[in-house]
């Protein structure tokens, strides 16, 4: 910490982690190291296979690449530095790099929310008017919503790492967190930030609403043309490829919602540390098996790759 005009700034953070591992801390950083190679093996199979495969360059598998790419730099921003907590059992960050993490966490989460609506809103056209999907989802289309959802994303967290960088912190300067986030940063601010809490608050609860909305409108649309369908195919195809979506997106928001669109009463930081684990861990190393692995297309491109 330094000392200005007789105030003490914060100039690095320390992340406590998980403070009860014990002797069971070498088993815990094994697993996390194995399930961190599994999510940059399984992504990056994905994003290179579909990249390979010239069957596979329309816009439905062009997104699950960008998803699975954009997993392997969500987590790269955050499993690393858990790993050191959890080897060291608290290490140290400087303001700078804190706010970096913050910023980059919020960024690529919310680039992947985006994503998730563009996904829902391009099975939309391909199941509610098939005639004309290629007509509406052209490659200009196409790469205009994926550069929206990349805009979007890196834009929305601005207001959130600039309200809190701003803040005064002058002591404790301890993390009860695996990383730096805005929650249990806002509580080491050596000033009233019940503002600053309603606003991440409201911020974030219209855009999971809108989002949110936007998906179950699509998805309402969906299953009445589905249940319309005259051919049994038809229907189990539209139906697995929907299904496979709408789990992460449950997945997705569900972690998300817990963690943001709450009050702070009555929730334990070791709660909130396991709900980072669901969100930053979990769900990136299950979008891979429950959106791409089960789908039949690219089941038979990565047996051809692989007798290649």
């Amino acid at each position: 910490m330094d000392s200005e005009n007789g105030n003490t700034t914060v100039t690095e953070f320390i992340i406590l982690g998980f403070s009860s591992l014990g002797h069971y801390r070498p088993f815990f950083f094994t697993l996390l190291i194995i399930i961190y190679l599994a999510i940059i093996t399984g992504n990056i199979s994905i994003s290179v296979l579909i990249l390979v495969d010239r069957h596979l360059h329309t816009p439905m598998y062009l997104f699950i690449s960008i998803l699975s790419f954009l997993e392997v730099l969500y987590t790269a921003v955050t499993i690393p530095s858990m790993l050191m907590v959890i080897w060291k059992g608290k290490i140290q960050i400087s303001f700078r790099n804190c706010m970096l993490q913050m910023y980059l966490f919020h960024s690529l989460g919310i680039t992947e929310n985006f994503l998730l609506n563009v996904m829902a809103y391009d099975r939309m056209v391909a199941i509610c008017n098939p005639l004309r999907y290629h007509t509406i989802m052209t490659a200009k289309r196409y790469k205009g919503l994926v550069s929206g959802c990349w805009l979007l994303g890196f834009i929305s967290p601005t207001t959130l790492v600039m309200s809190t960088s701003s803040l005064p912190f002058c002591g404790p300067n301890k993390i009860n967190h695996l990383f730096c986030d805005s929650s249990p940063l806002l509580k080491l601010a050596c000033t009233d930030t019940s503002l600053n809490a309603m606003t991440d608050l409201l911020i974030s609860l219209c855009m999971i609403i809108l989002t949110s909305l936007f998906i179950t409108v699509t998805y309402v649309k969906i299953i009445l043309t589905i249940l319309n369908m005259r051919s049994t195919h038809g229907w189990m195809k539209a139906f697995s490829t929907c299904a496979a979506h709408l789990t992460v997106v449950f997945i997705f928001y569900g972690s998300v919602a817990f963690m943001y669109v709450r009050p702070n009463v009555g929730y334990t930081p070791e709660l909130d540390k396991m709900v980072a684990i669901n969100y930053s861990v979990l769900t990136p190393l299950l979008n891979p098996i429950i959106y791409s692995f089960r789908n039949q297309e690219i089941k038979v491109s990565l047996k051809k790759f692989l007798r290649i």
